[in-house]
């Protein structure tokens, strides 16, 4: 069957740089890895895998809501004036944890 619609897409550089790495170590391009994709999902009537959102533990989600706490201006950042200064408080804080 000839090939005659194309999909456009953007995406980081630094993952089509991974991707073409990963594929081409198999011998395929990213155009062929794409068509594999498209025709188990059509076989399969979806996803070809279960699509699962990451779970973190709680350490994780707490500096995540941190971090968009920080990023939407709720809390401010921590500075420290030196890399000393920043190691001790990291060591308190796994004293008080």
């Amino acid at each position: 069957m000839p090939k005659t619609a194309n999909i456009n897409l953007r995406i980081e550089p630094e993952i089509k740089a991974q991707a073409d790495a990963v594929f081409s170590s198999l011998g395929i391009s990213v155009t062929d890895a794409i068509n594999v994709f498209l025709h188990v999902s059509i076989m399969e009537g979806g996803f070809p895998f279960q699509p699962k959102r990451p779970r973190y533990n709680r350490e994780t989600l707490m500096a995540m809501q941190e971090a968009r706490d920080i990023m939407e201006g709720k809390v401010e950042a921590k500075r420290y004036s030196s890399f000393d200064e920043l190691l001790k408080d990291v060591d308190a804080e796994e004293v008080h944890a």
